[in-house]
């Protein structure tokens, strides 16, 4: 009985049950947050990050269309009409699209009774609520209820067409009037298909709130561009003779000014009283295919400090100019001068100037900076020995989501969404989302890749070219709104692999950094050649004319900015266009820029690259001072044995180089880069920073003075700025060749430091250090200008300039 009485359970106050249940309300608050029903939450979610998303992806039902959503539109198709009557006599018809509560219409034709329109219209399948559609052909000036005919369709008998489909053939179908009398002919094709159409970049979207205006409809439609082939111009002004003035007792202040559309050059000024003139200057220029402009040369006298007379000038179409794509010498040319209209006669006029004129086919005009580079091959097609190419990057633009109100449409915030991609000559644009702040593209897009150490922008922008207050309706110049971009280096992807991720839109001004959405994208890199993917690692990353005859820093900066805007006026030209601040956005065309932001992101990530070497160097010190005793000795015997063995050193830095590869293989990246804010050091930068960073340049200062000394300061902070970028580019290319951020890279280094330890273990220490040696001592006779092969392997390494905004 006592034995049993002990485990009689002792009763419990209440106290003692409240202070239970406030002990277990404090252990829940504390665990929970960090527990979810499957296991532990992930931290934080990071504003600025990246996400993995899952989206549904079409899988090759959309007509290729496999990286993107299948989005079903209803075709319209009105092609022409013929034989109208219409009571009043002659009108100017078109024809009205008609679907439920959405109406859209063609141009109309002036004065004619069969009237030719071939306009597409596309109505999302998703917003039909209708079950006809009504065709309706008018005149222009006509009432609300007056028409000339109308036919009606059943959209149960539309029939359904995917790619590769042949297209389907528009019929004859006849317009009845009010009365029920036949009025004419339309022509019409009407069909189900999808984005894969080869109709839907003509389309015009008639569910759009603004798409049915025939002026705003081109700048709204999806396109692809063709950046046309950049050539330099090079043009070396030797001399110019028998040069005469009015005075004939003057000394001439003679110069050369060369002039290719807005691109001006000039000479220094010689002084000579001789009839001849020498200068042998070299000016470069750009210029694009096909040809459209002269180089023009003008002799000119500086007749006083603001006063300078042409002597004499001279057109030179490009056709007399010389293609080359190695250094051989040009042979020089003599020109005759022509007296401009006005000038002073002279008797006996025979001036004439020798040039050497050529377009250099051997270089890649750099219109992006170099480490955004999307095409590296030169100018000229006889260089690129028809080789094929080596991969294929395919790219699905999802959606946007959260953008940012950029305009107030009824009362709410609105947004104009578009997409532009830029990779090599082919850029893609997709259509234009009106009045969403989740705007859904769905368009896939691809190119080849002949170096796939390059990179893919896409960005989004705001248009602001279209509403009651766009550039369109007013008149007046208005820059569309850069939303943000998304760089991908095709190095840092597995071949074959979709990657699906959510980028972050971040907009930096002077008023500091901004989320302006997210943008979902697919992107899938596929290899046709792996020999040939592993071959680029030994190439050189630029044409060999950039080594044999390199350019200065200046001069390629200068020839940026001319091919950026180049391009621009070429896109421009293109219906619809593709406006300059479009171009200049995505050929980083203001990143030579001083900023004490980025130089700030440069310090610190050169310092991010060298902390392994500081971490070392600091265990070697504690090491030196005996802080773990243990690991001091083993050090000691390590160093004896490798000095008693020294043919163990080099294989084991080798293995442990290989082995640390394979170890760091479990925790490679899975996720592409991108624009981080933290790298960028965007989220700490000092408002006076910002606002210093996006002034204009030169600076606007109200004295001159300080006007020039500034812009001094500026451009050469932008200089240590570049360097020192450089610097930390290199080091973070060192320190990835092992964390697999470009895995072929990385495995072709473990596989070279396999093969590096197998051989110095088999050959003698000596043999191996006597060769290394004189191999870094050679001879200049035995040296090449083209870079060797680990350079060539050490610059096509990732680094983190692609996460900088």
């Amino acid at each position: 009985m006592q034995l049993a009485s002990s485990h009689v359970p002792k009763p419990v106050s209440l106290c003692q049950l409240d202070l239970a249940r406030v002990c277990r309300a404090r252990w829940m608050a504390s665990v929970l947050p960090r527990f979810g029903p499957f296991g532990p939450l992930p931290p934080p979610h990071d504003e600025f990050g990246i996400k993995e998303t899952r989206p549904r992806l079409a899988g090759g039902r959309a007509g290729g269309y496999d990286l993107v959503e299948r989005m079903e539109y209803l075709y319209v198709r009105v092609v022409k009409a013929r034989d109208l009557r219409w009571r009043g006599g002659a009108i100017d018809p078109f024809a009205e699209v008609k679907l439920g509560g959405y109406s859209c219409a063609t141009r109309h034709i002036e004065k004619t009774a069969s009237p030719e329109w071939n306009d597409v219209f596309a109505f999302s399948r998703e917003r039909i609520q209708a079950s006809f559609l009504d065709v309706v052909v008018r005149g222009k000036g006509f009432a609300k209820d007056d028409y000339v005919g109308r036919c009606r369709f059943d959209l149960g008998d539309a029939p359904g067409r995917v790619p590769p489909d042949s297209a389907l053939a528009p019929q004859w179908y006849h317009v009845f009037d009010a009365k029920g009398e036949r009025a004419g002919e339309v022509m019409l094709a009407v069909w189900f298909g999808t984005q894969a159409d080869e109709c839907f970049p003509l389309a015009v979207h008639a569910d759009a709130a603004l798409a049915v205006d025939a002026k705003l409809a081109a700048h709204i439609r999806c396109k692809q561009y063709t950046v046309p082939r950049l050539w330099y111009v090079r043009v070396n002004v030797i001399e110019a003779r028998d040069v005469a003035f009015a005075d004939k007792a003057r000394v001439g202040e003679v110069f050369v000014r060369t002039r290719i559309a807005g691109q001006v050059h000039r000479t220094k000024t010689c002084v000579s009283r001789l009839p001849s003139y020498g200068w042998n200057e070299d000016h470069l220029f750009v210029a694009a295919e096909p040809f459209e402009d002269h180089l023009i040369l003008s002799v000119e006298d500086r007749v006083k400090v603001d006063k300078e007379e042409v002597i004499g000038h001279v057109h030179i179409p490009f056709k007399e100019f010389e293609r080359r794509w190695d250094a051989r010498p040009i042979r020089p040319r003599w020109f005759n001068l022509v007296r401009p209209e006005g000038a002073a006669k002279i008797e006996k006029f025979s001036a004439k100037i020798s040039v050497r004129l050529c377009l250099e086919g051997g270089y890649r005009v750099l219109s992006e900076p170099v480490h955004y580079l999307s095409d590296v091959r030169p100018a000229a097609r006889e260089l690129w020995h028809n080789r094929p190419p080596i991969g294929l990057i395919e790219l699905g633009i999802h959606n946007a989501f959260g953008l940012s109100a950029m305009r107030t449409r009824d009362g709410r915030g609105s947004c104009d969404a578009y997409c532009v991609a830029k990779y090599g000559v082919k850029w893609f644009r997709t259509q234009t989302v009106i009045d969403s702040l989740a705007p859904r593209f769905h368009q896939q897009c691809y190119w080849d890749v002949h170096d796939h150490c390059t990179v893919l922008t896409v960005a989004v922008f705001h248009n602001c070219q279209i509403g009651d207050k766009g550039g369109l309706v007013t008149g007046d110049p208005v820059k569309d709104v850069l939303l943000g971009k998304v760089r991908i280096r095709l190095s840092t992807l597995e071949t074959g692999r979709i990657y699906t991720h959510a980028y972050p839109l971040i907009s930096l001004h002077g008023g500091g950094i901004k989320k302006m959405g997210e943008l979902q994208l697919a992107v899938r890199f596929s290899s046709t050649s792996t020999l040939g993917l592993l071959q680029t690692y030994a190439q050189p990353h630029l044409p060999p004319m950039h080594y044999h005859r390199p350019l200065s820093i200046v001069h390629q900066e200068t020839l940026r900015r001319e091919a950026v805007a180049l391009i621009a006026h070429r896109l421009g030209r293109m219906d619809p266009p593709l406006r300059r601040e479009c171009v200049e956005h995505l050929c980083e065309a203001h990143s030579h820029r001083w900023s004490m932001r980025r130089s700030k992101a440069h310090f610190f990530r050169l310092m991010a690259a060298l902390a392994p070497v500081f971490a070392a160097l600091r265990w070697f010190v504690d090491v030196c001072h005996w802080k773990n005793p243990a690991t001091t000795v083993a050090v000691h015997i390590i160093y004896a044995i490798l000095v008693c063995c020294p043919n163990l050193i080099l294989p084991t830095f080798f293995v442990y180089k290989f082995l640390l590869g394979l170890w760091n293989y479990r925790c490679r990246p899975r996720h592409p880069w991108h624009v981080d804010t933290k790298v960028s050091h965007a989220e700490l930068a000092h408002p006076d920073e910002l606002d210093e960073e996006f002034d204009e340049f030169p600076t606007a200062r109200p004295h001159e003075v300080v006007r020039m000394r500034y812009d001094r300061l500026r451009s050469l902070g932008a200089r240590i700025q570049e360097m020192v970028g450089d610097v930390a580019a290199h080091a973070e290319r060192a320190r990835c060749a092992m964390t697999w951020r470009d895995p072929r890279a990385t495995a072709l280094y473990l596989l070279w430091c396999l093969f590096l330890a197998v051989t110095t273990f088999l050959a003698p220490f000596q043999a191996v250090a006597l060769l290394t040696g004189f191999y870094v001592m050679r001879h200049p006779a035995l040296r090449q200008r083209l870079p060797d092969l680990p350079t060539n392997f050490f610059r096509r390494l990732p680094c983190k300039v692609d996460c900088l905004l």
